[in-house]
């Protein structure tokens, strides 16, 4: 379905150790903070793992971005929820594909934004 201006489309998901050791596997990420504990025995997720959610919406919506424009504000770790609101700021129909602007805010579950950012891509016809 394609989403209309001033939709805001949500995902919410609580990250894990094996997520962020898988994503060390996959991306190569394996700084020490993503694989040594904290003072606080807590495990950093990489900051591109924290943001799948906002391309997790992108990927229902069959968007293809052209731009991804990310600051993250807060770290996440093994065990925070994570949600993500992503607002369609702008979206224009073309014949063969709509095109999509879309600005995105991820929050932890004490409502801190650990993520935000902006997209501008397509979705494809």
């Amino acid at each position: 379905m394609v989403p209309e201006e001033g939709e805001i489309r949500s995902y919410e998901r609580m990250f894990t150790e094996e997520d962020i050791e898988r994503f060390a596997e996959l991306s190569g990420d394996s700084g020490r903070q993503h694989v040594e504990r904290d003072a606080e025995g807590r495990l950093m997720a990489q900051g591109l793992l924290t943001a799948t959610l906002p391309t997790k919406i992108g990927g229902e919506m069959n968007y293809v971005a052209r731009t991804l424009d990310f600051e993250f504000l807060q770290p996440v770790y093994a065990g925070d929820t994570i949600t993500c609101e992503t607002e369609m700021t702008r979206v224009s129909e073309e014949e063969h594909r709509t095109l999509l602007a879309s600005e995105f805010v991820c929050t932890n579950e004490d409502g801190t934004e650990v993520l935000r950012g902006e997209s501008d891509g397509q979705i494809p016809k």
